[in-house]
């Protein structure tokens, strides 16, 4: 299972990623768009996601993936960590949310 800690030490180790603090918890932001943030309980962390993609990573994996109702205009989606399997995994849903934010020629910048 994946913590906030895991959330936290990946998404700070990202190109130009920036941390803050919105109500009480971690959120991290590449030129001031958001691609992690941290529920309140820490239990799950939302992330940038093509809209498109939103209903198939729900289908294929609702324990793991899920929106709230304030999510529904935006593209992104929540993860809740317990599903979490490995950092790897984690790793790479926060690489494809940063990527979703980062300008592309940073975005190209970083290997997978």
């Amino acid at each position: 299972m994946a913590t906030v800690d895991d959330v936290c030490a990946i998404a700070r180790a990202l190109p130009q990623a920036v941390e803050s603090v919105s109500y009480g918890t971690p959120v991290f932001r590449i030129r001031d768009k958001t691609f992690c943030s941290m529920s309140r309980d820490n239990s799950s962390m939302g992330v940038k996601v093509p809209r498109d993609d939103r209903p198939e990573l729900i289908e294929a994996e609702p324990e793991k993936f899920f929106i709230q109702r304030n999510d529904e205009g935006f593209h992104w989606v929540r993860v809740r960590l317990a599903a979490i399997d490995d950092l790897d995994e984690l790793r790479a849903i926060l690489i494809d949310s940063w990527r979703q934010c980062a300008p592309k020629s940073l975005a190209a910048t970083l290997d997978d």
